[in-house]
Parts: structure tokens; C-alpha cells; sequence
């Protein structure tokens, strides 16, 4: 989900990149979207950076490179999880922390129950600190549905950033390439794509920056998979 002077940077960086082979410069791409400064052009580049869409390269001149594009643009529809996002607003006050699941106006409230880690693995949390609604076109398939917030950027290259909260279907069986919330040796919660590789199971980050951790598959249960995403600006 990009926004319009997004997508404009993104389909004029593109054209550039396939009239001349290298990325427009700063001040060309000010002026193409009609900007005052380049400090503009800065914080669009890092949305789409974070959005998946291009990556900035270290020690390169005009060091810009398009991962993708989107369905509008001629891209490809993801076969992996493409990130349904929906804008949020932070919680004002704390939820009882026995709420449940209650239904709202076109949308279910789910419990939030703490941090899930995307890098480092951290302590799996099982308290609830608050509700968030989450639109009921987003729950799809059977099953129980909770709600995460995500700490660490190992899942950046996803479109999973710090500080989302992520939607889960409670389910103990997951396909390879689908992106889970993993049990490590019964402590360790942790957000990965999941493969099975014979008797072991690969948790594989979303940033190359991460290394994959193999582990026996006795080491690993899957609690959920992903299957929404809400961000809060």
C-alpha cells in the first residue's frame, strides 16, 4: 500500500533505471515530484525501502536498486506473504488483561498478547496488554486468531517492520514459506519463515543481516501463522 508520491518516486526511478541503467539523482528526483527539499525524497526512499520495494546499496554512486514493483506498476503478485496492512491508532488505555476476543462494527477485537521477537529470539509472553480491532475479512480460514506486537527488524524484507502488530491463526502445522510464530525449546518465541528440511526445521529471516537457525524439529513447535498485519503511524 503505497501512497501517491510513492508510487511517483517508484515509477520514476524505474523508468530511469530502464532508459539510462542507474538510478536518477536526488536533485532529478526533486524536481520530478515537484519538492522543495531532498530531505522529502530522503523519507520517501525510506518508506520504500522499508516497504520492500527498492534497496539502498553502501559505497555506490546514485546506490538504488528496485526489488520489486507493484501489481499497478506490472509487478508480480507474491507467492510468500504479501502484508495486508491496515493503519491503526495506539491503544489509549490499558484492556483487562482476561479480555477476550469481542466483536465490533465490521471488525473483531483480538488480544494483543505481548511481543513476539523478529531477530533475536526472546522470552515467549502469553499476557494480554490490550485489544485491537482487526477487520473480520482478515481472518480468514478456521481457527482462533490473537494478535502480536513486533519487536526487531529480521523480518524487514517482508514488509514487517519494528513495532507492528501482526495477526496469527492459532494452528500447529505450517507449510514451507509460510511465516509463523515459532516455539524454541519451549521458551524462545520467535516470527520466521518455516522449512522443513528432513528431521530439522529452518526459521529463515527476512533480512540477510539474520543468519537461519536450524534446529531438530523436537525443538520447534509452531503457535500460529501470519495472516494479517496493522500499522500504526
Amino acid at each position: 500500500m503505497l501512497t501517491k508520491k510513492q508510487l511517483d518516486l517508484l515509477e520514476f526511478i524505474h523508468t530511469r533505471v530502464q532508459r539510462d541503467g542507474v538510478p536518477p539523482s536526488f536533485d532529478e528526483m526533486k524536481e520530478a515530484l515537484d519538492l522543495r527539499s531532498k530531505s522529502g525524497i530522503h523519507r520517501l526512499i525510506t518508506a520504500l525501502e522499508e516497504r520492500g520495494f527498492i534497496r539502498r546499496l553502501a559505497h555506490r554512486a546514485r546506490a538504488l536498486e528496485i526489488i520489486k514493483l507493484p501489481e499497478s506498476m506490472g509487478g508480480e503478485a507474491s507467492h510468500g506473504f504479501s502484508p495486508r496492512v491496515i493503519e491503526g491508532e495506539k491503544p489509549e488505555t490499558d484492556q483487562p488483561a482476561n479480555a477476550m476476543p469481542v466483536e465490533v462494527a465490521g471488525a473483531m477485537e483480538l488480544p494483543v498478547m505481548g511481543r513476539i521477537a523478529a531477530g533475536v529470539p526472546i522470552e515467549a509472553i502469553a499476557q494480554v496488554s490490550h485489544n485491537v480491532a482487526v477487520p473480520q475479512s482478515m481472518l480468514g480460514g478456521q481457527g482462533d486468531h490473537y494478535a502480536l506486537e513486533v519487536k526487531g527488524d529480521s523480518m524487514i524484507e517482508a514488509g514487517i517492520n519494528d513495532g507492528d502488530i501482526v495477526v496469527i491463526r492459532e494452528t500447529k502445522t505450517a507449510d514451507n514459506g509460510d511465516i509463523v510464530v515459532a516455539l524454541v525449546e519451549d521458551h524462545e518465541a520467535t516470527l520466521k519463515k518455516f522449512y522443513r528440511k528432513g528431521n530439522a526445521i529452518a526459521l529463515e529471516a527476512a533480512n540477510p543481516a539474520y543468519e537461519t537457525r536450524v534446529l531438530p524439529e523436537e525443538k520447534v513447535k509452531v503457535q500460529g501463522r501470519l495472516v494479517g498485519l496493522i500499522r500504526t503511524y
